[in-house]
């Protein structure tokens, strides 16, 4: 059995009391790689660090639309120089769009930076790491008319219609711990439409806990949950939702 947790944020606060007893209990848990993913230049340059100290992690760098109104040119250089230089960055992550709160990014300044890192990790031959809340299809319209299919859809909350949509652009789908909650039923159906060949597996530590760990804080060796879950949707063997799924991430990320 081999674990693939394809998106996690270890860099974050909640981990600042006890990060290396917690990377060290993923190592033990089963967990066979994590990746760990920036959200802007800071938080990337942390990615950094945390992989290059521990040879099962790998990274990704990139800046959130959370954070895309103060991002700079300086910033965007600094992610391209981290993805250039540093062997263990193997994605542009996690970019996108995110009209959920008021007081987030305005999207005109949104859409530029997406835009501008799905053209960079174009030029460095590097898959992107997909964040959409509340987008309003506008995530949707960007791919398709950059025409992206080397991505991957994180924490995806979306229907089944679009999940189809997506597999057919060539991109692939990560589900979270929401899986695993009493109210995901979209997120089932969705999950149930997708090919097992398209699937990845995430916790978005320190978020998203699944059960029987929901409300509480998540790490990477509680991915475990989520693949149970979705064998089961699926009528494969944990076992069996492993293989495909580890060997999806290494492919994606080309590792």
């Amino acid at each position: 059995m081999k674990l693939f947790d394809t998106h996690a944020h270890l860099d974050d606060a909640w981990f600042d009391d006890d990060r290396e007893a917690v990377i060290e209990n993923i190592k033990n848990s089963g967990v066979a790689h994590v990746m760990e993913v920036g959200s802007d230049v800071k938080s990337s340059e942390k990615a950094v660090g945390i992989a290059n100290a521990h040879d099962f992690i790998y990274c990704a760098v990139g800046i959130h639309p959370e954070s895309a109104d103060g991002a700079d040119d300086k910033d965007f250089e600094r992610i391209k120089e981290l993805a250039l230089t540093e062997p263990k960055v193997k994605a542009i992550g996690e970019i996108g769009i995110d009209y959920h709160y008021d007081d987030c990014a305005p999207r005109e300044k949104q859409t530029a930076c997406f835009e501008r890192q799905l053209d960079m990790a174009r030029e460095l031959g590097l898959p992107a790491i997909i964040h959409d809340r509340d987008s309003k299809g506008d995530v949707l319209r960007i791919l398709k008319e950059k025409n992206v299919s080397n991505a991957v859809m994180h924490c995806f909350s979306g229907s089944a219609e679009t999940a189809k949509i997506l597999v057919n652009m060539g991109l692939m789908i990560s589900f979270t711990g929401v899986v695993t909650f009493k109210n995901a039923r979209r997120a089932i159906e969705a999950l149930k439409v997708i090919p097992l060949e398209r699937l990845m597996i995430e916790t978005d530590s320190p978020y998203m806990a699944p059960e029987p760990h929901r409300g509480k804080r998540n790490d990477s060796s509680y991915v475990r949950y989520v693949a149970e879950k979705i064998a089961e949707v699926k009528g494969v063997s944990f076992d069996e939702l492993c293989r495909i799924t580890y060997e999806n991430a290494i492919r994606f990320f080309n590792i």
